[in-house]
């Protein structure tokens, strides 16, 4: 049916909206990165960023060079990978048992589990707990306790329970364990929500410092956000090595130059891992949501 002159102009300003909003997030990200890679001389005038104003990469050759930086990239790259493959693999093997009918008492740990997400012990509770293991100063303070989200649960619970169960009766009738028929079965199918589920754990592990700030003490052990975020708060250039006060009175680097370049260095591992998992990310989330 043809649509109606009102419905025309209704899609017309659906569409001029969501332009409008991808603008509103986006830009902000286009401005730091235009920003980051400009002539920080040129760039001191501010305003709105569309193309970078000259070019100039010596903020990010600082920021490199920078003592620390090394070490808290590698802690944050150990933390965002071993935490995202202990996360799903835990995440897994608890949300399967939970996604058979047949398993006794499921809606009764499902309670249990559901009732983590109103309630918890709270910071001091959480710290003295991680004292009495013995994971402080460690980098297992971050990975361990957070292991399984609930959230994170449901929704590969959910995708689970949309596979049909023929499936796991015929591996039962070939023998299969319920192990084998887990990660020789059901995990082979379920790449989208494995990716979804991933992602959220990779963004949470990437992104999370306060974590950091309770558990770890330790320069060297800390993690890259932590290390991003004393430069931000103090004067960057006063953090960054090898900054000559030459460089700095000239206009060749700036404290707003390092900030930005600080930023884009922060979500550039995201934004690279994002694209290759987005064909997921979708079909993942939404067939994981549908209430089983």
């Amino acid at each position: 049916m043809k649509p109606t002159k009102g419905e025309n102009i209704f899609h017309f300003l659906v569409v001029i909206f969501f332009i409008i909003a991808s603008f509103c997030t986006l830009y902000p990200f286009w401005h730091v990165l235009m920003y980051a890679i400009s002539d920080p001389k040129a760039s001191m005038g501010g305003g709105l960023f569309f193309l970078p104003r000259g070019f100039s990469l010596y903020s990010f050759e600082l920021m490199l060079q920078t003592k620390g930086i090394f070490q808290s990239y590698v802690n944050s790259l150990f933390r965002l990978i071993v935490g995202t493959f202990i996360a799903l693999l835990f995440t897994a093997m608890l949300a399967y048992p939970l996604s058979v009918r047949r398993f006794a008492g499921r809606n009764t740990i499902t309670m249990l589990i559901f009732f983590t997400m109103l309630f918890n012990g709270g910071l001091i509770p959480n710290y003295l707990l991680i004292k009495q293991l013995g994971m402080l100063n460690t980098l297992w303070a971050l990975i361990i306790p957070g292991a399984i989200s609930a959230w994170n649960l449901f929704i590969m619970k959910n995708f689970f329970q949309s596979i049909p169960p023929e499936l796991e009766e015929s591996a039962n009738i070939d023998g299969a364990s319920p192990a084998r028929t887990l990660f020789s079965i059901i995990l082979p199918i379920s790449m989208p929500v494995m990716a979804a589920v991933a992602l959220f754990y990779g963004v949470a592990h990437w992104n999370s410092y306060f974590d950091a700030i309770v558990y770890i003490s330790d320069p060297k052990k800390q993690v890259l956000q932590v290390f991003l975020r004393g430069m931000m708060n103090v004067g960057s250039l006063s953090e960054v090595k090898d900054v000559d006060s030459m460089a700095a009175s000239s206009g060749t680097v700036t404290e707003e130059s390092i900030k930005m370049a600080t930023i884009v260095m922060s979500v550039l591992p995201m934004l690279i891992v994002y694209p290759f998992l987005q064909k997921y990310y979708v079909k993942g989330v939404l067939v994981g949501s549908v209430k089983g």
